[in-house]
């Protein structure tokens, strides 16, 4: 096993069973996608984190495809999944498994339930089965077809496979519990009649299993000893752990759920990518402002950086959104190490140097790695009398601290010399040429630009990628596809030093003082093609500090169990009830009610809630969606409370937003700082611990109102200048 083993509640969970020789002292995951969609970086987090653990432990890691819905799977799918594990460094070896083979021994095994009273047909409509299964306070109903005998449930469940209802006629049912508290092990359906052509088993079967009954029994045959999936399948797990033991399997799977990786600006729903791709928003599932790693892969993004940005965010089961800095930041640091420099100029603008010959042509030796005094790799770049710079590199009326070209100044062209610019030509008020005259390198200059020989340098399409959407949380409102950022490409036409001729698709480049690019699929020889990869600075965001390597926490007693519904009174309870059916997640709504509203109700001497489940689903949203932090929500309740104005309108009509704006930030943390030179001065002497302290102080300066982490980072700048 590794000796630098990430540690994690999982490794430490799998290091315990190894010790106890628990499944024989073996380990064996399993990476279980559908072949419905690509994969995306969110499911680069779980390949991660079983093939790791897998290899940690000498274990072997299976890569199954859960194809049990014939209606959304193609071979396409299954073979672009293969090729992303492998890309991202990971070997399956010779375990392939599918869903879609164990078709015979599943079916076996739902006789053998419908035989032990465990399973029953029922022919219920969807609709009915949705009315009769009751809410999270109310049990359900059993319908009349529960109580048919088990040979009357047998015959109609061969007649199932045989064809012989239509599609939706009737079900397989799991005969558990219509009262549970859990509404999953209330008689799920197990089967269902799908008159459609699976990509693999073609039409021999009319029935297939759900994925709720398939999952675990595939995992039970395959004798994995980890079944590691995310948080949304934490409610499952009951049923996952019912039906191997209703089945009376040999082998019983554990399940063990982990926090999936949400990203700001960013959907990570195969269902909205689809969406996206089929819409026309993006060209196809490699766009490279996907981030699906078919994506990640034609947009420059390496395989090292992938796997370095999981590792960086770790494995816990705390839900939280991953700022997409974080990401961009651990690539530029990957792509730093691997992309030689170059020069490319995006938008063009003539330079004359007019005391040179017309014919003037020097081959500079410039360096490829010019950080690295151990690489000395040179190429040759012809510096000519007419040059081209960046549009942006002059400026007429230059503001203080300009660092680039102006009337009457200086600046360094990179390798070759210092140029003075005296003289603008127009063309009806455009600039269109600049005539300077030169002197050597070393003389005074105000800066240093990069430029390429107006003659010698080559034609390039560069495509300029930002990100797809332009709200840290697409979609919070309504239509995620309102969010799009109608900015996050742009083509430019560039020219590029002739070193890139024969650079070819994949291959990565530092443009100088531009950002990481790579030869796109689309290039060909003559016809350059370049993607921006990331750009050198993040243009958004204060840059986030890279994560500390996470230490092992000492043992702590159990928290209470949170909240239920049924420990509410009634009228509380229809409250979480109707903030669910506006779209609120039931624990976040009743942890709301139970610990915030009750208070907020005695602290106003309230016998009813003045607030509905709508407003109460509204103010989940804006702390979900950043709008407002968690102690300003509080503040925004007992307003809803005393005006029953809309959470939303509240916020905007009193200014509540949470403070994100990296400028208002800096502001707030430098103030602080200042004010507070003993606790500065503590920091800077090694004590870290401050830290806490001068962030509540910030956090108290802006009315509870900054992101606390984007606040944090502005404290750490601030403490750093």
């Amino acid at each position: 096993m590794a000796e630098n083993r990430p540690s994690d509640f999982i490794r430490e969970m799998v290091t315990a069973d190894v010790a106890r020789h628990k499944h024989g002292g073996i380990v064996r995951t399993r990476f279980p996608p559908e072949p419905n969609g690509y994969l995306h970086i969110g499911h680069a987090k779980s390949i991660c984190l079983n093939f790791g653990i897998a290899n940690e432990f000498n274990g072997v890691c299976h890569l199954r495809m859960d194809d049990t819905n014939p209606e959304t799977e193609e071979m396409e799918y299954v073979e672009a999944i293969q090729r992303d594990v492998r890309w991202l460094g990971f070997d399956w070896r010779d375990k392939m498994f599918y869903a879609s083979d164990y078709y015979e021994r599943l079916y076996e095994i739902a006789e053998k339930l419908i035989g032990l009273g465990r399973a029953y047909v029922c022919d219920c409509s969807e609709e009915r089965m949705g009315q009769l299964r009751g809410t999270v306070t109310e049990p359900g109903k059993p319908c009349e077809h529960r109580s048919r005998s088990a040979q009357e449930n047998l015959e109609l469940f061969r007649l199932m496979r045989d064809g012989e209802f239509k599609e939706g006629a009737r079900t397989l049912r799991g005969k558990i519990d219509m009262a549970s508290p859990n509404m999953k092990m209330r008689d799920p359906p197990l089967y269902r009649i799908k008159f459609a052509h699976h990509y693999r088993r073609g039409d021999k079967w009319v029935i297939y299993p759900l994925y709720d009954y398939a999952h675990c029994l595939s995992d039970s045959m395959e004798g994995i000893t980890h079944s590691l999936c995310t948080t949304e399948f934490e409610s499952a797990r009951e049923l996952y752990d019912w039906v191997l033991r209703a089945a009376e399997m040999p082998w019983l799977s554990e399940q063990t759920e982990f926090a999936r990786l949400n990203l700001s600006y960013t959907v990570m729903s195969k269902r909205k990518l689809l969406e996206l791709v089929e819409k026309g928003d993006v060209k196809g599932w490699d766009d490279p402002r996907l981030p699906t790693l078919a994506g990640l892969r034609r947009r420059g993004c390496t395989p090292e950086a992938i796997r370095e940005f999981c590792a960086k965010i770790g494995v816990s089961k705390n839900l939280s959104v991953v700022d997409i800095a974080l990401f961009e930041h651990t690539l530029r640091d990957d792509l730093e190490k691997r992309s030689p420099r170059v020069m490319g100029v995006l938008r063009p603008l003539k330079l004359t140097i007019t005391d040179l010959p017309e014919n003037h042509l020097e081959e500079l030796d410039a360096p490829y790695w010019p950080p690295d005094a151990n690489r000395t790799e040179t190429r040759k770049v012809p510096f000519t009398r007419e040059v081209l710079i960046e549009r942006d590199d002059f400026s007429d009326h230059p503001p203080k601290d300009w660092k680039r070209l102006a009337p009457g100044r200086s600046v360094r062209l990179r390798h070759a010399a210092v140029v003075t610019c005296n003289e603008v030509v127009r063309d009806g008020g455009e600039v269109i040429e600049l005539r300077c005259t030169h002197a050597p390198q070393a003389s005074k200059a105000d800066g240093t630009i990069h430029w390429v020989s107006a003659a010698r340098s080559l034609a390039a399409e560069v495509r300029l990628y930002d990100r797809l959407f332009n709200k840290e949380m697409p979609g919070e409102d309504g239509d995620f596809r309102k969010d799009l950022n109608p900015n996050s490409l742009n083509v430019v036409q560039a020219r590029v030093e002739p070193s890139l001729a024969n650079a070819a698709p994949g291959d990565r480049f530092q443009f100088e003082r531009q950002g990481y690019f790579v030869v796109d699929q689309d290039s060909k020889p003559g016809a350059l093609v370049f993607g921006r990869t990331v750009s050198l600075k993040d243009t958004w965001a204060v840059k986030p500090k890279a994560a500390e390597p996470r230490k092992p926490k000492a043992p702590q007693k159990a928290p209470p169990p949170p909240p239920s519904p049924r420990t509410l009174s009634p009228e509380l309870q229809q409250l979480v009830l109707a903030a669910i059916d506006a779209g609120a997640p039931e624990k976040e709504a009743t942890d709301l009610v139970a610990n915030d509203l009750v208070g907020e109700m005695r602290a106003r001497k309230l016998e009813q809630p003045k607030i509905t489940g709508a407003q109460l689903a509204e103010l989940l949203r804006l702390v979900a969606g950043g709008t407002v932090t968690s102690r300003v929500a509080k503040e925004v309740l007992g307003e809803v409370l005393a005006s029953g104005a809309s959470p939303r309108a509240i916020v905007e009509q009193r200014g509540l937003s949470a403070i994100s704006d990296s400028s208002a930030l800096q502001a707030v943390a430098q103030k602080v700082v200042q004010a507070n030179p003993e606790l500065a001065g503590r920091y800077r002497a090694g004590n870290a611990n401050v830290i806490g302290a001068l962030l509540g102080i910030a956090m108290r300066e802006s009315g509870g109102r900054a992101n606390p982490q984007a606040l944090r980072a502005s404290i750490e700048a601030a403490l750093r200048a």
